[in-house]
């Protein structure tokens, strides 16, 4: 399976990308996300709990980030396993894009999946991957407002909380989600 997309975010490209480094963000941005830890350099085990149609479980993942090119891309490697109800596994290629009103995030999944979940059908899988994006980027714009009020005002005041170095991307875990839900979704087909 394959999806892609863009999100314009109207904060600069070093603070989303601050943003999407702190685990803290992204536990609180991503829905059903039980926690994010760090498990060596560039990895990190996820926990997450996933509904579509009928079928629910909490999904074990670990992601490895190759190819950092700080605060501009990055490719995400993610495994993901639901126990009875499926698992999946694939990559992402994420980039944050100076703009006019901020910066955008760009993304390009690539994922297979297995198990009970593949048999719920694409659309509900579909469905449940985009509502959980468009979750997980309206908590994400509503963190980053409250993080940093105006444009102008966030341009030249200084950083509000420190961001933990060697994090993982808030949009990688977004990514994560939506790559797991699809991949549920999948292998219940």
């Amino acid at each position: 399976m394959d999806m892609q997309g863009s999100r314009q975010l109207a904060v600069t490209q070093q603070q989303a990308w601050d943003a999407l480094n702190d685990p803290e963000v992204l536990k609180a941005c991503i829905p059903g996300c039980d926690s994010i830890e760090a498990t060596g350099e560039n990895a990190y085990a996820l926990v997450n709990a996933i509904k579509i149609g009928p079928v629910s479980a909490r999904f074990k993942g670990s992601i490895q980030l190759a190819n950092v090119n700080a605060p501009t891309s990055y490719t995400l490697n993610f495994e993901g396993n639901g126990g009875a109800a499926g698992f999946g596994k694939g990559s992402a290629d994420v980039t944050l894009t100076p703009s006019d009103a901020g910066c955008e995030l760009g993304y390009t999944v690539t994922a297979t999946v297995g198990g009970k979940i593949a048999q719920v059908g694409q659309r509900l899988i579909d469905g449940v991957a985009k509502s959980m994006a468009e979750s997980f980027f309206k908590r994400f714009d509503e963190e980053m407002q409250a993080r940093h009020p105006a444009p102008a005002e966030a341009a030249a005041a200084p950083v509000q909380a420190p961001v933990p170095s060697g994090g993982i991307p808030a949009w990688v875990w977004i990514l994560v989600a939506i790559v797991v839900i699809l991949a549920i979704g999948y292998a219940l087909r």
